[in-house]
């Protein structure tokens, strides 16, 4: 069972350790924990969830995984949600460098790879301004599941010579600012992140860019976790496929993805622990 400090604790704890002198051994170690399947957690991932004092982690990041870090580590949920953040990203940057100036190992956890669309790079900025150590540990993005799942190639030698991944709002909450005709180019594959509540304009400025309506489609929902969901469209049918669902998703556009499978998750594979797994590859 996951335990999560109030959020009131961890603002007192901001108060009472910003600004002091870093302490000896205290760092910070922005971790990405994948899509959700806790078997496709790295073993550097693991071991380093596994030496965490401090676990600063998103909403998306499972239980499961959660659960790999010592009993005895702090845990703080600062879960972004769609018009509802628990925290800003600057009090955020402020906790993390907090805590190792305190002299913690702090496991900044965060869901599929930090460098994607998951602001790694401003929480490594704030790092590197306030003179904490600060190690990265890449993780699964979801796009990979996603591709994985349905058996569709995000490139392909016949179908998809680019892959573009972009996010599907801006800073502000509105439609991006992309380049819509370099993704309407044809054999190149556009992945959306959190696309869900804008797939109606995106497909209308894609198709009014150029790109075929009938170009394939793939929305996946959850992607690699026990709820996962797969939808199979095309560009003309994306908002009418997005929605049938509630997010987190994301959406893929491009020919490769006429070989993606509809459907919901596969049935899981009988697999051993990842504490077996680790003794095993040590022997």
């Amino acid at each position: 069972m996951s335990h999560r400090d109030p959020k009131s604790k961890a603002r007192r704890g901001l108060v009472a350790l910003g600004g002091a002198a870093p302490r000896g051994g205290g760092a910070i170690w922005l971790v990405g924990a994948g899509p959700g399947d806790p078997e496709l957690l790295t073993i550097k991932a693991l071991k380093a969830l596994q030496g965490a004092q401090v676990v600063v982690h998103d909403g998306l990041v499972s239980d499961e995984i959660l659960d790999l870090a010592p009993a005895q580590a702090r845990r703080i949920s600062v879960a972004k949600r769609k018009s509802r953040h628990s925290y800003s990203q600057d009090e955020i940057n402020r906790m993390l460098v907090a805590f190792a100036r305190d002299g913690l190992r702090v496991v900044r956890l965060k869901g599929g790879d930090p460098f994607i669309f998951g602001r790694g790079g401003e929480e490594l900025e704030a790092a590197r301004q306030a003179g904490v150590p600060c190690h990265v540990v890449p993780g699964v993005t979801s796009a990979l599941a996603a591709g994985a799942s349905a058996g569709a190639p995000l490139t392909h030698r016949g179908a998809a010579q680019s892959v573009t991944f972009v996010t599907g709002h801006a800073a502000n909450g509105g439609e991006p600012d992309l380049d819509w005709a370099a993704l309407a180019r044809p054999n190149h594959t556009v992945v959306i992140y959190m696309g869900l509540s804008m797939a109606a304009p995106i497909a209308a400025r894609l198709t009014a860019a150029g790109r075929a309506g009938s170009t394939p489609a793939l929305i996946v929902e959850n992607a690699s976790r026990p709820d996962e969901r797969r939808r199979v469209t095309t560009l003309a049918g994306l908002a009418e496929a997005a929605a049938s669902l509630k997010g987190p998703a994301l959406l893929i556009v491009g020919e490769a993805m006429a070989l993606a499978q509809a459907g919901d998750a596969a049935p899981p594979l009988e697999t051993l622990a990842i504490e077996t797994l680790l003794k095993e590859a040590r022997a």
